[in-house]
Order: C-alpha cells, then structure tokens, then sequence
C-alpha cells in the first residue's frame, strides 16, 4: 500500500510539474536536450530568477540551460541569513564541495561588501553558504520534481546528473550573475 501510495504521490507531482513547467520559457543553449560534452568549459554562468533558469555560457554562446529552485522567497534579493531568498547580483564560483549533503555543491562567493553593509544595517548576519547544488540521496528518486517548488534557504537546486554537468563545466573563477 506505501509503494502505491508514493507512485501515486509522484505522479501527482510529476504532472503538477510538467503544467508549471508549460509556463517557463523554452530553452536555447547549444546543448539543451543533450549532455553537455566532457570537454565543455563555461567562462560565465546566468542565472534568472523570474525564469527559474541556469545558464552556462561559453564566449558569450549558451552551451546549455537548465530549470532551478530557489529559495523559498524567490522574489527580491536576500537581505540577511535566513531570510530563504537567493541574492541578486554578480558573484564568483569560489569553491566546490564534492562530497556535499546536497550530492555536490559550487560554493557562490555571497556575500560581497554590499551584502554585508546591508545585513549589517539590519542588525543582522548576511550569511554565507548559497552554493548550486545538487539533491540529497533521499530526494535523487524525484529528481527533476523537485523544481515543483522553491525549496531552499536561499542556494540555486538542480537534479544531480545537472550538477555532474555543471561541476565539470565551470572552475573556480568563474563569474555568476544572478538577475531578479
């Protein structure tokens, strides 16, 4: 009865996401629909709130999009530790973890002096740890479902093969923009 209980459960999910996912708009990165290749390196990534979308660029060409979740606040910049919103504005990849809760993670350099300036002028912390990443091991089974709601405290979700591409696309260094 559990078992038929979770199939019905995801299919539920499954095509509540799939009518969320008719609203967002159609991808055009190079490889979209396909794995990235190996060899593929992104010197930029952009990524779209309103949209909920990642984009890995290379020489200014869209290699690949991908769909996201946010924080729980989509809407708006983050503002301070454990307001669940993502920042807005452009960052660094500054670091990566490869054994993450969240199966892998790209550490986002958030917060910048302005960031803190703000949180600092709110009597608050900015925090620190928005990363992209993957799914833990007990949410990989839904993968792309996960996106059917904005779930994190602030970072920016993809299903784990996702974060495979995209942990092999993008060094260090590598400038992120977060637009509203």
């Amino acid at each position: 009865m559990k078992g038929l209980a979770f199939a019905l459960l995801c299919a539920a999910l499954l095509t509540s996401s799939l009518a969320h996912a008719k609203a967002r708009p159609v991808l055009t990165g190079v490889f979209d629909g396909f794995q990235l290749p190996e060899h593929a390196r992104a010197d930029r990534v952009v990524v779209e709130k309103e949209k909920h979308t990642l984009t890995l660029y290379s020489r200014g060409v869209p290699l690949k999009t991908y769909k996201v979740a946010l924080g729980k606040e989509p809407k708006g910049d983050k503002r301070y530790e454990g307001d669940n919103r993502t920042p807005e504005g452009v960052y660094t990849i500054d670091g990566r973890r490869e054994k993450s809760q969240y199966h892998r993670a790209l550490h986002i350099s958030y917060p910048n002096d302005t960031d803190k300036a703000q949180a600092r002028a709110l009597g608050k912390k900015p925090g620190g740890q928005i990363m992209i990443h993957g799914l833990t091991a007990y949410y990989a089974v839904i993968g792309a479902v996960h996106r059917v709601r904005d779930w994190t405290q602030g970072c920016i979700a993809v299903t784990n093969p996702e974060i495979e591409e995209i942990w092999r696309a993008v060094p260090n260094g590598t400038t992120i923009e977060i637009r509203p």
